[in-house]
């Protein structure tokens, strides 16, 4: 049922970003800028619901945790270094009127991928995979 949820969340966030570029000339910039935000924001909250579903399932595995904290913290730092290989700061107006609209759509797929990595460890695995490591077997 979970999986169903996340999938059909994926596909609303999807087709409204699709509508979204389908409307740009339609749309007001600011517009374009405020769905934007919140195409990221959205993307932020299913995030951290994911993180904290996982938190939750494996509460018991103390090194896991350790570790998915540390690999959340180093790609909190990657998102932000590639974010600035994207958009390298050349002072104000560099990129235009369209600069926030950019860095929201560039972070709001780079937390979809994310996103979409941790949910292996919500979705499980099958018995006899050799190569689980640490996701539970369904």
């Amino acid at each position: 049922m979970k999986q169903i949820k996340s999938l059909l969340l994926s596909i609303l966030l999807i087709q409204s970003m699709l509508t979204m570029a389908q409307t740009q000339d339609k749309m007001p910039q600011d517009e374009e800028t405020k769905a934007a935000i919140n195409a990221y924001k959205a993307a932020d909250v299913e995030l951290n619901s994911v993180y904290n579903q996982i938190l939750k399932m494996y509460s018991a595995d103390a090194e896991f945790l350790k570790n998915l904290r540390e690999s959340q913290n180093i790609w909190i730092k990657f998102r932000t270094a590639e974010l600035k290989t994207k958009f390298p700061e050349r002072g104000p107006g560099e990129y235009g009127s369209v600069y926030t609209m950019c860095v929201n759509d560039f972070l709001t797929e780079m937390t979809i991928q994310r996103t979409t990595t941790l949910k292996d460890w919500i979705k499980g695995t099958y018995e006899g995979d050799v190569c689980s490591g640490s996701v539970k077997i369904n």
